[in-house]
């Protein structure tokens, strides 16, 4: 199944790009993917962060 999706998926990313007149797209689709890519970064981050913290926090130091 995945590998349909990713097949379907560069297939339609090469027939977008062939279009005429798809510069400006292209310029909109990187800053919407930069900005996904960022939110899931910082979402990950958080996770971990709150794992590490909660597992130092249930050292018992006595």
């Amino acid at each position: 199944m995945l590998f349909q999706i990713q097949f379907l998926w560069s297939y339609l990313r090469t027939r977008a790009e062939t279009l005429p007149g798809n510069e400006e797209g292209s310029v909109v689709e990187k800053v919407i993917l930069t900005a996904v890519f960022a939110a899931l970064a910082i979402a990950i981050g958080a996770i971990i962060v709150s794992k590490v913290t909660a597992k130092a926090n249930s050292i018992n130091l006595n």
